[in-house]
């Protein structure tokens, strides 16, 4: 879980590429950052094992374990958010990323501000702040839009990025229908990239995810979210 505030982040980056992980950690370290680095996934599963990171950036063209192959090794056991950097930004690529369970992805060359910003964005979502804002329920479930926050009987589960996006969207509108073009545009990754997401949602939030009693597909439109109440603390 992240911290109170950015500069208290513990982020680790893992590439195999010295001199883009050299420049990464001096770069997210002089924003304030603290940065560890590892050069490939074997030295980072190690890291893992004794620290406790914020964030992760894994590049995904690495030797032996790449980065999709660490993202679905940390999903196993962890939350910790993840950032996929990668020289090939294919559509494909980005979608099995999501799959995964990463939290955004970022094709190579990019600006390192750009980097910045999306892990600001992604530690404002991973923050639990204690403070009112308007909720919305469904069944055992209830959801925070101003805070990005999904809560289970009061337990707090975490979303990816996209995932939050998407629930964000449905939730502003309870009961209406949100076409797939219009959740794209907002989660971003394009229409395919919204099943991948709504897919992830539904194993999180339904009892039986072929059945769901929530978030509802509505035929050659997109889909809606069935909600109880929505209410402000």
């Amino acid at each position: 879980m992240a911290k109170t505030s950015d500069n208290d982040a513990h982020i680790l980056v893992v590439d195999d590429d010295d001199r883009i992980r050299n420049l990464l950690k001096r770069f997210l370290g002089e924003r304030g950052f603290r940065v560890s680095a590892a050069p490939d996934a074997a030295k980072a599963i190690a890291m893992l094992r004794s620290v406790e990171f914020d964030l992760l950036i894994l590049d995904v063209m690495m030797p032996g374990m790449n980065g999709f192959d660490l993202t679905a090794e940390v999903r196993k056991t962890g939350d910790t958010p993840v950032i996929l950097l990668t020289a090939r930004g294919e559509a494909e690529d980005r979608i099995k990323g999501l799959t995964l369970g990463a939290d955004d992805y970022l094709p190579k060359p990019f600006e390192p501000e750009e980097l910045v910003l999306r892990i600001g964005a992604i530690l404002r979502r991973s923050r639990v702040v204690e403070t009112g804002h308007t909720k919305v329920r469904f069944g055992n479930w209830t959801y925070d839009i101003s805070r990005e926050a999904l809560e289970h009987n009061g337990e707090r589960v975490r979303l990816t990025g996209g995932e939050a996006a998407l629930l964000t969207a449905l939730a502003t509108t309870p009961g209406a229908t949100v076409s797939r073009y219009d959740l794209s545009e907002t989660a971003g990754g394009g229409e395919r990239a919204v099943d991948v997401q709504m897919t992830r949602l539904r194993r999180k939030i339904e009892a039986d995810p072929r059945q769901p009693l929530h978030l509802h597909t509505v035929r050659g439109e997109g889909y809606k979210l069935m909600a109880d109440a929505v209410f402000e603390d």
